[in-house]
């Protein structure tokens, strides 16, 4: 099934009661037991990648310290090391899943005016990118059309994160480094 995606979907994005027993999606939704079901593709010691539950293509992940933190200069040496080692089998287990032409990465650092709906924990998107994936929809109808389903995208980069070197299934579902 194709989904459509709308910039009016921003009213859920931004609305005051999102998901309103968990203090921090971030923090929270990689410990649960169903990593397909939150999303959680693969971690490592310091950082997780989460698909973009409203991508802006198929494959946008989010790389993400798991110290809840707003500010890079907060992080030590090996967080930071392990979140760009986490950012690199991304873009690896992206080139093997979709083969894009390029890629888009912008790092949410805290604090609203940085945008998102998460503003005191930051990450980092990446979005493969393809010649021409933009067409006439989002310029006559502010309409992001996403060609595939987001449950879709998660298997085809659980399968690509868990071909790489020193890959670990876990039992919750996710990819361990």
């Amino acid at each position: 099934m194709d989904q459509v995606f709308a910039p009016w979907r921003i009213e859920w994005v931004e609305r005051d009661d999102k998901n309103p027993d968990v203090d921090c999606v971030f923090c929270e939704f990689p410990d649960r037991d169903d990593a397909r079901n939150n999303l959680v593709l693969a971690r490592n010691d310091h950082a997780v990648v989460m698909l973009n539950n409203y991508p802006y293509n198929p494959g946008h992940t989010m790389v993400i310290p798991q110290a809840h933190e707003g500010d890079w200069r907060a992080l030590d040496d090996d967080q930071l090391l392990a979140h760009a080692r986490l950012k690199q089998r991304t873009i690896d287990a992206m080139d093997t899943a979709f083969a894009p032409d390029g890629y888009n990465a912008g790092e949410n650092l805290g604090g609203s005016a940085a945008g998102g709906s998460i503003d005191d924990h930051l990450h980092t998107h990446v979005v493969p990118r393809w010649t021409g994936d933009t067409n006439f929809m989002p310029v006559i109808a502010d309409t992001k059309v996403i060609v595939e389903a987001v449950t879709d995208t998660y298997d085809r980069l659980h399968d690509a994160f868990s071909e790489q070197t020193g890959a670990t299934d876990t039992d919750a579902g996710f990819v361990q480094f």
